[in-house]
């Protein structure tokens, strides 16, 4: 995930007690899911370090909760086993060459999107790598971005160069922050006049128009 230097300055390597990822517990995973079908059977995650603070930001120890060498028979393992009446989104695709192979493993969708630039510094904005993608998979297949949304006029970009639909991240969760559920409505409704005002100044009458 990178490291994050704003985490290691605030000595953010772990949670407080007596606060948990208990959704990631093994004694709670156990008892909700005692087989543990949803489990890949090679899967080898390490969960040693979580609270430990051995490592010096909060992204080093927990990214030990996630499978260090995913390929691509995970997802064709995912769609066979775990999401069979459910979409399966790809998220983090910033080539050409892995949506299609993200298409092939059975994906019902990819998201093109660096993290919001978690992970590596200077990596591609996805609005720039947004159109080799829908080139490659073509119009019928689902391609989402995420990663920069901060305006109704980044909705109608991303829209435009063929997204099908976009998320948003960071400003969800510094409204939440700050006015709680109240200034997420807010934000929403921000986005959707941005959005609407920028079609209308554009001529497009409808997401179709764009």
């Amino acid at each position: 995930f990178g490291f994050r230097e704003a985490d290691a300055r605030n000595n953010f390597s772990s949670l407080p007690e007596p606060h948990r990822l208990v959704n990631y517990d093994d004694e709670v995973s156990q008892a909700q899911h005692p087989k543990k079908a949803w489990v890949a059977p090679e899967a080898s995650v390490d969960k040693s370090k979580i609270y430990s603070g051995q490592e010096e930001a909060w992204d080093q120890n927990t990214e030990q909760l996630f499978e260090q060498n995913p390929s691509w028979e995970d997802v064709r393992w995912l769609k066979r086993e775990v999401c069979r009446d459910l979409p399966l989104i790809v998220k983090g695709i910033m080539t050409a060459e892995d949506a299609i192979e993200a298409k092939k493993a059975g994906a019902d969708g990819v998201m093109v999107s660096n993290h919001g630039g978690r992970g590596l510094d200077s990596a591609l904005p996805t609005i720039d790598v947004l159109p080799e993608i829908v080139a490659a998979v073509g119009d019928q297949f689902p391609v989402l971005l995420d990663s920069g949304i901060r305006r109704g006029t980044d909705v109608l970009k991303a829209l435009a160069l063929g997204a099908t639909a976009v998320g948003i991240g960071k400003p969800l969760f510094f409204a939440l922050s700050v006015g709680g559920e109240d200034a997420v409505l807010n934000l929403l409704q921000m986005f959707q006049r941005e959005t609407e005002a920028a079609m209308a100044i554009c001529g497009c009458k409808s997401v179709s128009d764009v």
